[in-house]
C-alpha cells in the first residue's frame, strides 16, 4: 500500500513542481561549475547500493575534500546558490525520481553513504536495511538542521560519531519498529509544517514516545 502512495505522490509532485524545477535546472547550468545533478552511491533496502539524485549544490570533488561526506554549516565547498537550495531542501527534489524507480520511499530512514552508515552500530544497520530509505522521515525532521548542529564543534567528525550518529540511529530504529501508514502520513504533514515553520517543535508533540536526545542536543532540537 505504501508503495502505491509513493508512486502516486511522487508523480503528482513532479508534475506540480515542474515550474520550479525547470528554472533551477537553468540556474545551475549557468552558475557554479555548470553541473545540474549530483549522484552519489547510497545504501538502500537489504544493503543494496543505488545512485541517489540531488541538485548540485557543492563542488564536484567535495567527497574528497574537507570533511568528506559530512557537511558543515557554511561549508566552503557549497556553491553560490547551494546554501539556499540546501536550506529550503529544494536540492532533494530529484529524489522523486529515485522514489518512482523504487530505490526510495517518500518516508523512510535517511539514505546514507558508506562513511555515514558505518557510524551506526551493526545492530542499528541491520534494522535500517529492512526498509527503503526515504526522502523525509522522523530522523530527517528531528535532525533537519544537522549542518547547524555540527557548526562550532572543532572535532566535527568526532562529534558526529560520538553524539549525532548514535541518536540518529535510535530515531531510525524507532521508525522501522513503529512503521505504519499513520506514521507515513503524519511524517508527510510534519515535513511540510517544518519547512514552513523551521523553529517548530511539532515533531515532539505528535510523536511523544520518540527516543530522548542526548543532553548536547536537547536545546538545539527544541526538545520538550
Amino acid at each position: 500500500m505504501q508503495r502505491l502512495f509513493d508512486i502516486l505522490f511522487s508523480s503528482i509532485a513532479l508534475a506540480f513542481l515542474s515550474p520550479l524545477i525547470i528554472p533551477i535546472i537553468l540556474l545551475l547550468r549557468f552558475t557554479g561549475e555548470g553541473e545540474i545533478f549530483y549522484t552519489q552511491d547510497r545504501i538502500g533496502k537489504n544493503g543494496s547500493i543505488f545512485a541517489l539524485y540531488k541538485f548540485a549544490t557543492m563542488l564536484k570533488n567535495s567527497p574528497n575534500l574537507g570533511t568528506g561526506t559530512i557537511t558543515m554549516k557554511n561549508d566552503p565547498r557549497i556553491l553560490p546558490y547551494g546554501k539556499f537550495l540546501r536550506k529550503s531542501k529544494i536540492n532533494e527534489l530529484p529524489q522523486l525520481l529515485n522514489i518512482l524507480k523504487g530505490d526510495m520511499s517518500i518516508i523512510g530512514p535517511r539514505p546514507l553513504t558508506d562513511q555515514t552508515f558505518g557510524a551506526y552500530c551493526k545492530d542499528t544497520q541491520k534494522v535500517i536495511k529492512k526498509v527503503r530509505p526515504g526522502l523525509s522521515g522522523v530522523q530527517q525532521v528531528v535532525m533537519r538542521d544537522e549542518e547547524g548542529l555540527m557548526h562550532g564543534n572543532a572535532a566535527s567528525v568526532d562529534f558526529y560519531e560520538r553524539v549525532l550518529a548514535p541518536y540518529k540511529g535510535k530515531l531510525e530504529v524507532w521508525f522501522v519498529k513503529n512503521k505504519n501508514l499513520n506514521i507515513y502520513f503524519l511524517c508527510i504533514f510534519i515535513t511540510v509544517w517544518v519547512i514552513l515553520l523551521p523553529k517548530s517543535s511539532i515533531v515532539w508533540k505528535v510523536f511523544k514516545n520518540l527516543p530522548s536526545p542526548p543532553y548536547e542536543l536537547i536545546k538545539p532540537l527544541n526538545y520538550s
